[in-house]
């Protein structure tokens, strides 16, 4: 259940930030209340997550999830473009995560 709890943490997270960016510095009311909630949201999970994950373990995982999700949405959504530097980097953050989850023994499987 920890990883589903990270998974709900991570999409709340990347919701909240999307939101953030179409709230216009909270001048949206609409926009503004999903990033409260899905903030809010994200921190539960992340707490539940915590009671059998490794608080390093899973915030590596969180925020490197996060990352390539919100660029991705940020890409699509917002039209950000991503350079080759940018791509190569996710994809070691991407690598970073699989390595954590495949080999380290830190984390609880």
């Amino acid at each position: 259940m920890s990883y589903l709890y990270l998974a709900i943490a991570i999409v709340s997270e990347v919701i909240g930030t999307s939101a953030l960016k179409a709230s216009e510095q909270f001048t949206r009311p609409v926009p503004s209340l999903i990033t409260l909630v899905a903030f809010a949201s994200a921190f539960y999970f992340l707490s539940l997550t915590l009671r059998t994950v490794p608080v390093g373990i899973a915030y590596a995982i969180w925020s490197g999830v996060g990352i390539v999700l919100i660029s991705l949405i940020a890409l699509v959504l917002f039209g950000q473009k991503l350079d080759l530097p940018a791509v190569i980097g996710m994809g070691l953050i991407v690598a970073g995560v699989i390595v954590i989850n495949a080999f380290s023994k830190s984390v609880a499987h």
